[in-house]
């Protein structure tokens, strides 16, 4: 069974073979959803105009800072001290070849992954070839919604319910904040079967292609090897540590009740799943000082 159902460059395998994940319209690119967020298919960003086959930075608009990729391994340099550099990969405007190294994660899938049945933590994904540090691995692509449609949607779920909801907050150099949500339950890809971990092997950054629509592109943090699962920290605490983050994730009275348990098996467990209050919270969206996308 194949559950991309051809439409990544490779078959994503089911184990066991006898038994099938819960159903879902599987979309290898984020999905718009009418009235409730941004179009991801819109295309507002204007193309280099570079006639070589591969950019470089000193010459190419899409490159304002540096080398996003480096033998298609991302060049990332987050920490706790100081911003990561945006990314933006060429894009179907641009005047460079297909060939070009900032065009990465916009190829889709250069590993075999292979969706299988975890002894507590229900369906997860793995790796079926080894995968070298800092290599894109797969998309968390889904419906892209608004805040509110968001917080409905959340509120809507039962304790029992898994909640594929994740809310990305991207804090710029100015002070400015914005957030993404993106909903993979009923339309997504392979990545809403990622498991957290508190010691994760990717890490999810942003990338740019078409549009401020950001890509939730996972890359390997470190050497993944075959047959190892793959796991990223929903906290986004890994490798990216500021303040501002961890008073997002603080719970407020009696939220303590909702946590559910991590099964990670990580030496730095902490016991449970990161728990992002915003989303459960009744607020006035007419308020809301960030910008969303």
């Amino acid at each position: 069974m194949d559950v991309s159902r051809g439409l990544e460059n490779l078959p994503v395998t089911v184990w066991p073979g006898l038994e099938e994940p819960p159903g879902f319209q599987y979309s290898p690119d984020h999905v718009a959803v009418t009235e409730c967020g941004p179009d991801p298919s819109e295309i507002s960003f204007q193309g280099c105009s570079c006639q070589s086959a591969s950019c470089l930075a000193s010459t190419c608009s899409c490159l304002p800072c540096a080398e996003n990729y480096k033998n298609s391994c991302i060049s990332y340099e987050g920490n706790e001290q100081e911003y990561s550099k945006p990314i933006f990969e060429c894009n179907v405007m641009c005047q460079c070849g297909e060939s070009c190294q900032n065009r990465v994660v916009q190829r889709g899938l250069q590993f075999r992954l292979e969706v299988f049945k975890t002894a507590k933590k229900g369906w997860g994904l793995r790796t079926l070839d080894f995968i070298p540090k800092g290599r894109f691995v797969c998309e968390y692509a889904g419906e892209v919604v608004d805040f509110r449609e968001a917080c409905q949607r959340v509120q809507l779920q039962s304790p029992s319910d898994s909640n594929y909801i994740i809310a990305i907050k991207e804090h710029w150099c100015d002070g400015q904040i914005m957030e993404t949500f993106v909903d993979p339950t009923y339309k997504g890809n392979v990545g809403r079967f990622l498991n957290h971990s508190c010691e994760p092997n990717l890490i999810m950054v942003p990338v740019r292609i078409d549009s401020m629509v950001p890509k939730l592109a996972l890359f390997a943090d470190r050497d993944i090897c075959a047959e190892e699962e793959l796991s990223y920290d929903y906290s986004g605490r890994h490798h990216n540590c500021f303040p501002a983050l961890q008073r997002d994730q603080e719970k407020p009275q009696g939220e303590e009740l909702k946590k559910k348990p991590c099964y990670c098996g990580a030496k730095s467990c902490t016991g449970f799943l990161p728990y992002d209050c915003s989303l459960f919270c009744e607020q006035d969206t007419t308020g809301r000082t960030k910008e969303t996308l």
